[in-house]
């Protein structure tokens, strides 16, 4: 072999290990949770009070948004903020409605917003999450938990343009109004203090 046919040779053999040492280094490339978006128009957030412990008033609020990151390899959930417009709460009951987004209650005019957050979420089954985090309501940031089911993530079926990988869940939490300083009709009786939430969504992965 001629001296530079032996410098080629050399040359590509010396670029091809250094090639192969940089792949099995770096080892495989690790995998990053994906963020998912909460579909405005797939997202209910409704509740339960006692009133006069009669029976239980079903309200929800009408406009929300909110986020979280998924690590599907990994199964961990973490990043979680849903955000909630006080001023949005609906009872079907003009009067009553505007009583709840006053200083009784919601106090949206000062308080515009109901916001609950998470960093991290412990399994508590194949598709079952317990999510500890806080409620910020009216001005105070409070332990609260969500259970939460992922009820299916798969590519959407409907839509012919864009079909997006979609996220279904169900939530269900509680929290105790007084906690907040939101006291109005607790010592007559007349409103509980106990609100039961209820939260269905879509979410779509970014």
């Amino acid at each position: 072999m001629h001296d530079a046919s032996r410098r080629l040779f050399s040359s590509r053999s010396a670029l091809l290990v250094a090639l192969f040492l940089a792949v099995f280094a770096a080892g495989p490339a690790a995998a990053q949770p994906a963020r998912f978006d909460i579909d405005p128009e797939h997202l209910s957030i409704g509740f339960l009070v006692h009133h006069l412990s009669y029976a239980r008033v079903l309200g929800m609020f009408r406009a929300a948004k909110g986020s979280y990151s998924y690590d599907e390899k990994s199964g961990a959930l973490s990043d979680v903020r849903i955000e909630v417009d006080s001023a949005s709460v609906f009872t079907n009951h003009r009067k009553r409605d505007d009583h709840l987004k006053g200083p009784d209650f919601l106090n949206s005019g000062e308080f515009p917003k109901m916001v609950f957050t998470a960093a991290g979420a412990r399994h508590a089954g194949d598709r079952n999450f317990e999510i500890n985090g806080n409620l910020e309501l009216l001005g105070k940031s409070l332990p609260m938990t969500l259970q939460a089911t992922m009820n299916k993530l798969s590519r959407y079926e409907l839509g012919t343009f864009r079909k997006p990988y979609v996220m279904g869940v169900s939530a269900r939490g509680s929290f105790k109004r007084s906690a907040y300083g939101m006291t109005y009709g607790l010592d007559n009786g007349w409103v509980g203090d106990d609100v039961d939430m209820v939260i269905e969504f879509e979410a779509h992965r970014q």
